[in-house]
C-alpha cells in the first residue's frame, strides 16, 4: 500500500471513529491488529493543538510517540521492527473505514 493510500485510509478511519479527549480540542481514534508474526500492534492517532500524534503500542506496551505523518513513515518500521506489516495493518483498517 502506498503512502497516500495509508494516509487516506487512516484519515477516513479517524473521521468515522474519532472520539473527543474531553475538551473538544483533542480527538483520537485507535486501531489494533494482530500482525502475521503474532504480535498485537495498536496505533492511536490523536489530533490536537500540538498537531498529529501517533502513539504506538506492541502487545499492550507503549513503545513511543511519533509526531506528524513524516515521522510516522520514518519511524514506525524501526519502532516495531520485524513485527510491522503495513499491508496487513491498513488493509484490515480500510475494510471498516
Amino acid at each position: 500500500m502506498q503512502r497516500d493510500q495509508i494516509v487516506q485510509t487512516f484519515e477516513a478511519f479517524f473521521e468515522k471513529y474519532k472520539k473527543t479527549e474531553g475538551d473538544r480540542t483533542s480527538w483520537s481514534a485507535h486501531w489494533t491488529e494482530v500482525m502475521p508474526s503474532g504480535a498485537s500492534v495498536e496505533i492511536n492517532l490523536t489530533k490536537c493543538p500540538a498537531g498529529t500524534i501517533f502513539k504506538v503500542f506492541k502487545n499492550r506496551k507503549k513503545l513511543g510517540e511519533l509526531k506528524g505523518w513524516d515521522a510516522f513513515f520514518d519511524g514506525i518500521g524501526p519502532m516495531l521492527g520485524a513485527d510491522w506489516d503495513a499491508e496487513a495493518f491498513f488493509t484490515s483498517m480500510q475494510d471498516v473505514a
